[in-house]
């Protein structure tokens, strides 16, 4: 088993015993989640700790677009009970990338790729996706890529 998915059990029991609700129910989702992705496909699998990594980030991005759509529906809170439950997944996740960060990130991999201009998006992202996996969403990065390229 991933020291992740194990160090998220572990964490379980002691949010149950600390009766932290909150903590709980966000935990055993994304536990729900991890035990989903190891049974999908033909045969069932344990998972990595970069594939827990992937579960918890589309889970915390899942929770982040459901905050945004309850806030813009006047739905506060239900809008913080999201907020609250993307915050508990950010524990688990790497840190992420700052601007520069990113920035310099994408500069490394448009001189690696050798690329110019908005067409070669692809080759840039085919370079740039494993060294910033987990640690920025994709949206994110391919919005700082287009914007270096037309630059």
């Amino acid at each position: 088993m991933s020291a992740l998915k194990e160090k998220l059990k572990a964490d379980l029991t002691a949010s149950m015993k600390s009766k932290d609700e909150i903590r709980t129910r966000t935990i055993r989702m994304a536990l729900a989640a991890v035990n989903v992705e190891e049974v999908s496909g033909k045969t069932a699998r344990e998972l990595t700790d970069d594939e827990v990594v992937k579960v918890l980030t589309k889970e915390a991005k899942k929770r982040r677009e459901a905050a945004e759509a309850f806030a813009g529906a006047g739905r506060t809170e239900q809008a913080q009970a999201e907020r609250d439950e993307q915050a508990v997944l950010e524990e688990y996740l790497p840190a992420q990338l700052s601007d520069a960060e990113l920035a310099a990130l994408v500069d490394e991999a448009i001189a690696e790729s050798g690329a110019s201009g908005p067409q070669a998006m692809g080759q840039v992202m085919k370079v740039l996706n494993p060294k910033v996996a987990g640690r920025a969403e994709g949206g994110r990065v391919a919005q700082a890529v287009r914007a270096r390229l037309t630059a």
